[in-house]
């Protein structure tokens, strides 16, 4: 039997489809406008030439590579006059996005929120929850843990002067130190979106628990093609990417199968 509609699971009211539109422009106005100040107020500098919220940010993640090279006399470089103020453009971008982040995820939520179910409501909430905390432990992972030990592989290939031999030092440039750092952080935060993506789709019906686990194998290998596609090419960054999806993807089936039965009751 089909299970009956309470008034209370009701959204409050019904919107034409010019209301649709004009929340939805309103919801947009709203995201792109909080995005914009952000952005400005990151390239804003008061005094100090690297006193703006994009330089602090770039210091931060130019700290691990920084810890390795300020002891041998390293440094960092820019070839071409504009990749200075364009990896700052880059970096207020980057900072910007990630702190508008939860503001466009509430944004998004105020608008779909009325057309569902209260039922429906209660269930995707906590996975609007849990996207941007999942995004950020896969960041947090790369910057503490995958990049110091990334670092230490590639600089291991520089090689000391000796009798009739000329030292090989790394002299990194800016801009693509940066988007090896942004690759890296958006690769492992988007993995640890999976056990949202997955849950939504069983919580959809479109696959369900034993799918998942029959499917294992297939994941695995996909695991590895996503993380030597995503990373660089070493195999310290490519394992590190692989395992924790392929721990996820278990999470997932645990998870799944709880919610599966929950569901069924």
């Amino acid at each position: 039997m089909s299970e009956k509609i309470s008034k209370d699971d009701l959204s409050d009211g019904h919107m034409s489809l010019m209301d649709h539109l004009t929340e939805l422009r309103s919801r947009l106005l709203i995201s792109i406008v909080v995005f914009i100040i952000l952005f400005l107020l990151c390239l804003v500098r008061v005094g100090d030439p690297a006193s703006s919220i994009a330089d602090q940010v770039y210091l931060f993640l130019q700290k691990p590579l920084a810890d390795l090279l300020i002891e041998r006399g390293g440094r960092m470089i820019f070839t071409g006059l504009h990749e200075g103020f364009f990896t700052q453009i880059k970096v207020a971008f980057f900072t910007s996005i990630s702190i508008s982040l939860p503001i466009i995820l509430i944004q998004v939520w105020k608008f779909v929120a009325p057309g569902l179910y209260k039922n429906e409501r209660n269930a995707m909430l906590p996975f609007m929850i849990a996207t941007p905390f999942l995004f950020i432990l896969g960041a947090a992972m790369v910057y503490y843990m995958v990049i110091p030990l990334a670092w230490q592989f590639f600089l291991s290939f520089e090689i000391n002067p000796g009798e009739g031999a000329l030292p090989i030092e790394v002299e990194p440039r800016i801009s693509e130190y940066l988007s090896l750092v942004m690759r890296l952080m958006f690769a492992f935060g988007l993995s640890f979106e999976l056990p949202v993506v997955l849950l939504l789709l069983v919580k959809s019906g479109f696959v369900t628990p034993e799918g998942l686990a029959a499917k294992r194998r297939y994941a695995i290998l996909i695991s590895f093609v996503a993380a030597a596609i995503l990373t660089p090419p070493d195999v310290i960054s490519q394992v590190m990417l692989a395992t924790p999806i392929i721990i996820l993807y278990e999470i997932s089936i645990i998870a799944s199968k709880i919610m599966y039965k929950k569901d069924a009751n």
